[in-house]
């Protein structure tokens, strides 16, 4: 587990139980507390596809490469640099798709989340999701794009027609297969202390239901969490990889919003329109001093061998009348073309393009979905109910283990208790993972794996 100031966070990923290779990638990008207003901090999750090695190589591209392109834009807004990095790792991954045949057509998702002060903001292609866990709520904050997703959307079916009338592993968008893609910001969405966020690949959200990974992230420490997850979903036969990343946020991570903060260019011309403006009010500040210093200095104004400032540093010398005269007229004419500068900058055209986001304006529209996740038995139990069926992958000895931290979630559940009830689930889980992973590691096979169920 990772910890920066008072935020904390773990990742994790997993090969999953019907896939030969982990096509799924994922970074963090922590700062130091100084560059944390500036450039905050990102974390990455992204699911390759493609054949042979492919979808492996366009997942591993976008780890690597978002999180320094987006740190060496400091000088852009978080959402600008955000999206054009986005769109500069797809220009990258189609290049490179470009260049064999065994890499045509490759492509990964991506789903990105920025921690600012201003708040959280996510930059999305595909159908990995981000989330965020507050009390008993958790809400995806990313849209899908899949096609079970917008024949929902769009489409104006129920949640459960579309995704009986499509394949759900159809997505309608990507980062690679095409030169330019259209990548999706949402927020700033303010963040509270406490506040958990979720990154994960379909590998989890296909196996483990909303309710339950909130649940989960919301009562266990992110690492705990991630493990319980990846491992539940190994439990429930885990047939595509699996990556998560969960964030938990402290009092210093608390959006504090001021009116005083300045407005985020949205686009390149934005900034140029930005940067016009502080050049504008730099030479209006420098014509300011230069006139004002003539005026001080001027021997003209105020009668005499000089200004006020002159005489206390030359002593009202009448020697110095002339060269100050001079002096006064270059410090007026330096003025004069600083303040038409400024002018000229004030009026420069800033065009239709220019987008800028003020302090308390949203990107997107999400939060897109919400479920209640309070601790509840029926959730628990749907949980305790899955590790119940990988009994005949397990010995006689790590059966009995987790029967009995099963039987312990159960006792405290009905006495209330069901953070406790939780962290039981998550030991039973636990046991049946490092089961898994030593069959990997000896090419043991302790038993069938489960067929994987839908969430």
């Amino acid at each position: 587990m990772g910890k920066v100031s008072s935020l904390l966070y773990s990742d994790r990923t997993d090969i999953g139980r019907r896939r030969s290779s982990n096509q799924d990638a994922k970074a963090v990008l922590p700062t130091n507390p100084q560059e944390y207003r500036g450039r905050g901090w990102l974390f990455v999750v992204a699911d390759g596809m493609g054949a042979h090695a492919a979808g492996e190589l366009a997942s591993g591209i976008t780890a690597d490469r978002l999180p320094k392109l987006y740190g060496q834009k400091a000088d852009f807004s978080p959402p600008l640099a955000l999206k054009q990095s986005l769109e500069r790792v797809n220009a990258e991954i189609h290049a490179k798709g470009e260049s064999g045949l065994e890499f045509r057509g490759m492509g990964t998702t991506c789903t990105a989340l920025v921690l600012l002060p201003r708040g959280a903001i996510v930059g999305h292609v595909g159908d990995s999701r981000c989330y965020r866990v507050r009390g008993r709520t958790i809400e995806q904050l990313s849209r899908d794009h899949s096609l079970v997703w917008e024949l929902e959307t769009a489409g104006g079916m129920s949640r459960e027609q579309a995704a009986d009338a499509a394949p759900k592993n159809i997505i309608t968008r990507s980062m690679g297969p095409h030169a330019h893609v259209d990548c999706d910001l949402e927020g700033p969405f303010p963040v509270a202390a406490g506040d958990t966020y979720v990154l994960c690949s379909d590998g989890l959200s296909g196996q483990v239901a909303d309710a339950e990974i909130g649940l989960i992230a919301g009562a266990l420490e992110p690492t705990a969490a991630t493990a319980a997850l990846v491992g539940l979903a190994l439990a429930r036969g885990a047939p595509d990889n699996v990556t998560v990343i969960v964030v938990r946020t402290g009092e210093e991570e608390a959006t504090r919003p001021s009116r005083k903060d300045a407005a985020w260019p949205l686009s390149q011309q934005a900034l140029s329109s930005q940067r016009e403006s502080r050049r504008a009010w730099t030479f209006t500040a420098i014509a300011a001093g230069f006139i004002l210093a003539a005026l001080l200095f001027s021997p003209r104004i105020w009668n005499g061998p000089g200004g006020p400032l002159a005489n206390w540093f030359f002593g009202g010398s009448q020697d110095m009348q002339v060269p100050l005269g001079i002096a006064c007229g270059a410090m007026l004419l330096a003025g004069g073309a600083a303040l038409l500068a400024g002018v000229l900058g004030f009026q420069s055209p800033t065009g239709r393009r220019v987008r800028m986001l003020r302090v308390g304006d949203m990107l997107g529209k999400g939060p897109y979905r919400r479920y209640d996740c309070t601790p509840s038995e029926p959730l628990i139990e749907g949980i305790l109910t899955t590790m119940e069926s990988v009994g005949g992958e397990l010995s006689a000895a790590e059966a009995e283990t987790v029967a009995t931290h099963v039987a312990r979630a159960r006792q405290l559940v009905g006495t209330g208790a069901f953070a406790e009830a939780v962290a039981a689930a998550a030991q039973a889980i636990a046991v049946h993972t490092q089961v898994v992973e030593a069959a990997r590691r000896d090419d043991t096979i302790r038993g069938p794996a489960p067929p994987s169920s839908p969430a």
